[in-house]
């Protein structure tokens, strides 16, 4: 199952690092409040986690220019 993730359509490796990280932070930023919502919406929140981390794996660290 492939979520979506909103945000920059480029490739991680041709963002700034900061926008990927960005992506990370609101991807975890959204766990805040997963208890609150229903059951069936946390696999999707984890989801995006994850798509999140996957991207900023891809593209690397910062010193890669």
């Amino acid at each position: 199952m492939t979520v979506p993730v909103p945000g920059d359509p480029r490739p991680p490796s041709a963002r700034p690092f900061e926008a990927v990280r960005a992506d990370v932070e609101a991807a975890l930023g959204a766990l805040d409040t997963v208890a609150e919502r229903p059951a069936e919406e946390h696999v999707a929140a984890f989801e995006r986690v994850h798509a999140a981390l996957g991207a900023a794996l891809a593209a690397g660290s910062p010193e890669r220019a």
